[in-house]
């Protein structure tokens, strides 16, 4: 569909659009919710210097504060969704820029209540702890108290403040370099036009069924980054170091350690993800070795790795199809979820088209008071069926959370954002396969599956297993060059992947192109998240009624308690190995399914 096609905002049908009247009837009743939050903020500052008087005046401080927040969470969440809505609409992004003010104020002048409470007498404290006026906060209390430890003077921890934009300058730069003047060679596409490569039409090159078109994307890629190889481990290098004076400032053991402290996720969890990746390294070798085989290469090369082993199914899918296809599939989950699901559609949860200057892509947001809308940009293939499922286990997950905790407990952390979601995936996923006789459809899936869970556990814990390496070496004063990053990178690369690929050397600069290495050991829980999600997936199709209610009591929990404790009431451990270990099983069995149906 071109930009000439696009319908404007307003030829959408109504119901093909979401319903934000419900948060606010028009601009005036935003303006004065917005007008409310000054107010609420100086009724918190009124707290500051009292919150050791008593537990009930650091209980009605909470309270406050949570007052504050939800409204201005509100107030934001509408301006965004209403801004994506069209991009252009000078009106709306002014909202979001306006509410995006008042957060970083409100930040500023309340950064003292955290430093107050952990200055409150440990003895002073306890006593608190035990009174009914603060019996609903304690669990967030000790929370915070667990950061004693690791927390600073005032003045220190003001200095550290001060400096956080100059620490961040690494990664700035990188983003600068990386998106912004960063330029890749012309290269011919498959009808044999040149088109600038570009970071979003790189894997569209690598999909191409031309084996030189995918070789000259990639050598395209890699030499520009190689050019500039010094520049980026420069960056790196200062992220990796930031990262590493932190956690040695706040007397962590370890930066792997700090990373994972917010969490409360031992590092062992960490590290068994790695060891549990490679027990399982050979069925990805075995899937390598299909791929070599259904391509007729004697050997792959990394370039070689994203190109489809069967024709893109043209399957074409109208919304209504997708909407039935997605609750067939989610009727394992049982009645009452099944009927919660019914609310997305006839309430309209959901922004469906694509339409002139709306935003790209999928997400589901909102906030406490709002529905938890999904903006979808739905052009009838079989991938926008998934992101359908994928973004309606966020809304779910949302929905359940924010009905089941008070505000105080009611957001999920990142760590098991992507769990609810996957599972719907995994669940549609076994709906399709088991009501096609299509065998084309039925490879176009087994496809999808083995990719989706190389590129989130394999990929992504070779990614843990790069970063883990490169803190432990800062730590050590190893200075993270160029050579050195390329040298350990390739190492990694041939371990993955096996003797089935024989890797271009270029591919050792990858490190340099993964925005992913400043985020601080965030990869993780990307492979940590689907593992979970095809056990559960399989622990609710297995029609056992104790572990779907457990399923609903993860969906219900919130931030209610620690996330590892959250997964195991839900039914999976990922203290231990076994959930990757079953998820790359699944993986393996996989590879032998599609095998014979390509008859290989």
């Amino acid at each position: 569909m071109t930009d000439k096609k696009l319908p404007q905002r307003n030829e959408l049908p109504q119901e093909m659009t979401w319903n934000l009247e419900i948060m606010y009837k028009n601009s005036k009743e935003w303006e004065d919710d917005f007008s409310k939050i000054p107010e609420l903020l100086e009724k918190f500052m009124a707290f500051k210097g009292k919150l050791k008087d008593s537990a009930a005046m650091l209980r009605d401080a909470i309270e406050a504060s949570d007052a504050m927040e939800r409204l201005a969470e509100k107030v934001y969440v509408y301006a965004h969704l209403r801004s994506d809505e069209d991009t252009a609409d000078s009106k709306n992004r002014s909202k979001v820029d306006r509410a995006s003010a008042l957060f970083a104020e409100i930040s500023g002048k309340t950064a003292w209540f955290d430093p107050e409470i952990m200055e409150i007498h440990p003895e002073v404290m306890a006593q608190f702890l035990q009174a009914e006026d603060l019996a609903f906060y304690k669990r967030s209390l000790e929370e915070l108290l667990r950061e004693r430890p690791h927390t600073l003077s005032e003045k220190e921890e003001r200095i550290l403040g001060m400096s956080s934009d100059v620490m961040s300058t690494p990664s700035k730069t990188f983003s600068m370099l990386n998106n912004a003047d960063l330029r890749f060679p012309e290269i011919n596409n498959e009808s044999g036009t040149k088109v600038e490569m570009t970071h979003g039409n790189y894997i569209k090159f690598l999909e191409c069924s031309k084996r030189e078109v995918r070789k000259d994307a990639f050598e395209g890629m890699y030499d520009t980054y190689n050019k500039f190889r010094n520049t980026f481990s420069s960056t790196l290098d200062g992220t990796i170091k930031r990262h590493v004076l932190g956690s040695k400032i706040r007397n962590h053991k370890s930066a792997l350690g700090s990373a994972l402290f917010g969490d409360n996720i031992p590092e062992e969890v960490y590290r068994n993800l790695i060891q549990a990746v490679h027990d399982k390294l050979p069925a990805l070798h075995k899937y390598m070795q299909l791929r070599c085989d259904a391509l007729k290469l004697d050997k792959l090369d990394m370039y070689d790795i994203f190109c489809p082993l069967v024709p893109e199914c043209k399957v074409e899918v109208t919304w209504q199809e997708a909407v039935k296809w997605v609750r067939e599939a989610l009727k394992p989950m049982g009645k009452e979820y099944c009927n919660t699901l019914e609310k997305t559609f006839e309430q309209r949860w959901v922004d469906i088209m694509e339409c002139r200057g709306k935003r790209s892509g999928a997400y589901s947001s909102g906030c406490y008071d709002s529905y938890p809308y999904l903006l979808l940009n739905f052009h009838g293939t079989l991938n926008d069926v998934f992101t359908l499922a994928h973004e309606l286990g966020h809304s779910m997950h949302s929905y359940y959370s924010h009905h089941a905790q008070e505000y105080h407990y009611a957001d999920y952390r990142i760590f098991v954002a992507e769990v609810a979601s996957t599972t719907n995936e995994q669940l549609l996923h076994q709906y399709l396969m088991k009501n096609t006789q299509d065998k084309n459809l039925k490879a176009y899936l087994l496809c999808h599956l083995l990719d989706e869970l190389r590129g989130t556990i394999y990929r992504q814990t070779q990614f843990a297993e790069f970063e883990l390496w490169m803190h432990e070496q800062s730590e050590q004063g190893v200075p993270l060059t160029p050579d050195v990053l390329s040298e350990k990178y390739f190492e990694l690369n041939k371990l993955y992947y096996g003797d089935s690929v024989n890797s271009d050397q270029r591919i050792e600069m990858e490190w340099a192109r993964i925005p992913h290495f400043y985020y601080n050991f965030y990869v993780y829980k990307y492979a940590t998240g689907i593992s979970a999600a095809v056990e559960l997936s399989q622990n609710i199709l297995s029609g056992d009624s104790r572990k779907i209610e457990d399923y609903f009591g993860f969906l219900k929990a919130g931030d209610s308690k620690d996330v590892l404790d959250i997964m195991k009431d839900a039914g999976v451990d990922l203290s231990t190995p076994k959930p990757v270990h079953d998820a790359l099983d699944l993986f393996d069995k996989t590879v032998d399914q599609l095998r014979e149906l390509l008859e290989l």
